[in-house]
């Protein structure tokens, strides 16, 4: 026998198992050896214990040790719980989502606020104050899993309402229209933007030549891609952007009269963003940051909370209005029609298990209860289709319904039977129907209650086309573009540039920017004299653009949040820092209704003036200014030396400024600032010295406006 050593059973470290950093499973159980079972180790029960089980519910003695023949020989086939262990641990992997991969979610509620028993018979929407279980899953379109959250993309907003008449998806984006008109383009358009297949880059990007290929060669993308370049393809928090449901839906009321309905989702809190250069040192710092900030939210109290709008219209509306409400290239203004406020949306409690609830959570389109319908939008149509394919290739069975986060709340029979995974099957004698069994003959059909689809009337012929009143591809791209402020349009424009710098092929370049020219002119101008390039003729539309009045509302700036809620201000703060200053400045973020972390030299923490130990919560290269979305500085003067020679400070203070935040500093800082290359000259509007009380309370009234826009020309970030 060719053995190195011998088989070794007696006591020793071959009988022990791997070191358990936890310790035991319970603080009353201690490790033994048990020598009369060949040195395997086994945990002492106590009568507290939650006993180890196989999926069967068979106690596990020992789950360090698989079975073996003698300690160091061969591991024997007989070992069930080995097996079970490594069989599930080998099926532990679902595919991921195609697209909307990187997702994460939350429970909570829906409230109506205003009743809609005039235009529809959904349950929902009938009784003032009644509450609707709800899970929301955020996400992001183009990356992996794995890939970082503040890539520039469309944010996913998915929300699955469990209503007494069954499950709604309202399965939407924070963008209220889309790339393509027609469904059969969507795997055009997502294999485009996927990393390109003979390289397998870039991920979670746009900025490469085959989605630039493809965009330039579909017009009817120019208005999602001026929302894709805008600052709503970077937000700096789930909580802070709008959702819409994309599509316009139907509402039915009980004489089945149809009313034209499109459904907005509005933050509580104000929309914002953050700018490209501060998202993508974000994405360095913290890749998990939209995530970390919905769940520290969520815990720590701060619940978000969304107002559920609509805008209602109908036929006569439809045909005057100047685009096609079929159309999911184009929206509605809410200066045409305005949103009515009828119900708030609140997310109070986190996932249990991501896997079981945020991963495994499947949304429909085709999940809409009685009193609500579709529309003949042609991405919807495709949408019904896809999303229930998706699901059977995700989940594996057509019972991916017996999911738990998928399962309705409400009472629900059928006659639906066995299937892969099947967790509960309808009793009884019948799986049939028509059956003439009486009781034994299971559910009946409920032509009163049941769900009903709108009567429209169908005409014409069977043809592969567009209509004419989709043609229109630049006149509301124009609008969203003119409707931003000027740091907004800025923003588009640096963008833009980006994105096409990073094309390799010229004529994906030239061909882009003969659609902006078409779109507005001053725009196609800017971004061809930042690529340094001869502008080529503009493009010759299917339909001549029209000018159409700009509206508020698209723009993130012109609607900004009135107060500092909900935000996060990061203190940097070294030992020695005053003491008054700080607590006053703490007082204040409170009263604000914001929240604050300390940033230190040490994550031990600080000593301020008064003696005070206060601990950090970030060691200052861990906790750049990007995190925050303003600042404030603290310095105690013995600390200031060390600061001044640290790099990652002036990285702090140099970042902050140039990505325009307000900032907060006590005199003793100002070496610090000068260090970093600043003079009092600089000092604009958005920078406190703060040498009392008083002027912590203009800085907190001041950080309500979020950033201080005019700093931007002075800095100049060409994302």
């Amino acid at each position: 026998m060719a053995t190195a050593r011998k088989n070794n059973s007696s006591r020793g470290t071959a009988s022990k198992g791997p070191f358990n950093p936890l310790g035991p499973s319970n603080p009353t159980s201690s490790f033994e050896t048990d020598t009369g079972h060949g040195g395997e180790v086994h945990q002492q029960s106590t009568d507290t214990d939650v006993h180890l089980t196989t999926q069967q519910g068979i106690p596990v003695a020992d789950d360090q040790n698989s079975l073996k023949a003698g300690t160091r020989g061969p591991t024997l086939l007989e070992d069930f719980h080995f097996r079970e262990k490594i069989f599930h641990f080998d099926h532990e992997r679902i595919p991921e989502r195609v697209v909307h991969a990187r997702g994460y979610g939350a429970h909570g509620y829906f409230e109506l606020t205003k009743s809609l028993a005039d235009v529809t018979r959904a349950d929902i929407f009938q009784r003032v104050g009644e509450k609707t279980e709800a899970f929301v899953r955020f996400s992001t379109v183009a990356g992996s899993k794995g890939s970082f959250d503040l890539a520039r993309d469309v944010r996913g907003f998915a929300v699955k309402l469990y209503t007494k008449q069954g499950n709604w998806d309202l399965v939407g984006n924070n963008i209220p229209v889309f790339f393509i008109q027609d469904a059969i383009k969507f795997p055009d358009i997502i294999h485009a933007v996927k990393p390109e297949p003979d390289r397998g880059f870039p991920q979670a990007q746009s900025a490469h030549d085959t989605f630039w290929d493809f965009i330039s060669l579909t017009p009817e993308s120019m208005h999602m891609i001026m929302w894709v370049m805008s600052d709503r393809a970077i937000p700096r928090s789930f909580r802070f952007m709008e959702g819409f449901g994309v599509h316009t839906f139907r509402f039915l009321d009980t004489n089945g009269r149809s009313t034209f309905v499109k459904f907005h989702w509005k933050p509580k809190l104000g929309m914002q963003s953050v700018m490209w250069n501060e998202a993508v040192k974000i994405n360095g710092a913290d890749p998990d940051f939209h995530r970390r900030d919905l769940w520290d939210a969520i815990t720590s109290g701060n619940f978000p909370e969304w107002e559920l709008g609509v805008q209602l219209f109908d036929e006569t509306f439809a045909e005057k209005f100047e685009f096609d409400v079929l159309d999911p290239t184009k929206l509605i203004p809410e200066e045409v029609l305005p949103v009515q406020v009828v119900g708030r949306l609140v997310l109070d409690r986190v996932v249990d298990n991501f896997f079981a609830e945020t991963e495994q959570v499947a949304f429909c389109t085709q999940n809409i209860p009685p009193g609500i319908d579709f529309s003949n939008d042609p991405l919807l149509q495709g949408r019904n289709f896809s999303y229930l394919d998706t699901q059977l290739k995700r989940l594996g069975s057509p019972n991916f319904t017996h999911i738990p986060i998928n399962a309705p709340r409400c009472p629900f029979a059928h006659f639906q039977q066995d299937g892969h995974m099947a967790m509960h099957n309808p009793k009884g004698r019948a799986n049939y129907e028509p059956n003439s069994l009486g009781a034994e003959g299971g559910p009946r059909e409920t032509p009163e209650l049941g769900f009903r689809s709108f009567a429209e009337p169908i005409t014409g012929t069977k043809e592969r086309l567009r209509p004419d009143s989709f043609a229109d591809h630049y006149s509301q791209a124009r609008m969203f573009f003119r409707s931003q402020t000027a740091p907004e349009q800025k923003h588009i424009v640096d963008a833009l540039v980006f994105e096409l710098s990073k094309v390799e092929h010229p004529h994906i370049r030239e061909r882009m920017v003969a659609h902006l020219l078409t779109l507005d002119a001053a725009l196609g101008e800017k971004v061809g004299e930042g690529l340094g390039m001869e502008l080529p003729d503009p493009a010759v539309p299917a339909k001549k653009p029209i000018d159409v009045k700009t509206s508020d509302a698209l723009s993130i700036i012109a609607r900004g949040p009135e107060s500092f809620e909900g935000r996060k201000l990061g203190i940097l703060a070294t030992s020695g820092a005053d003491a008054k200053i700080f607590n006053a400045l703490v007082k204040a973020v409170e009263k604000a209704g914001a929240v604050y972390e300390i940033i230190a030299p040490k994550i031990s923490g600080v000593t301020l003036s008064d003696g005070t130990a206060v601990t950090a919560k970030q060691k200052i290269d861990g906790g750049p200014s990007v995190l925050y979305d303003a600042v404030a500085i603290l310095v105690g003067v013995d600390e200031l030396g060390a600061l001044l020679k640290d790099a990652p400070t002036q990285d702090f203070v140099r970042d902050a400024y140039a990505h325009c935040k307000f900032i907060a500093f006590t005199a003793e800082t100002k070496p610090l600032f000068e260090k970093c290359g600043f003079t009092e000259e600089d000092f604009d509007d958005g920078c406190f010295e703060l040498g009392s009380a008083t002027n912590v309370k203009q800085f907190l009234e001041a950080c309500a406006k979020l950033r201080v826009w005019d700093r931007e020309l002075k800095v100049d970030l060409d994302a």
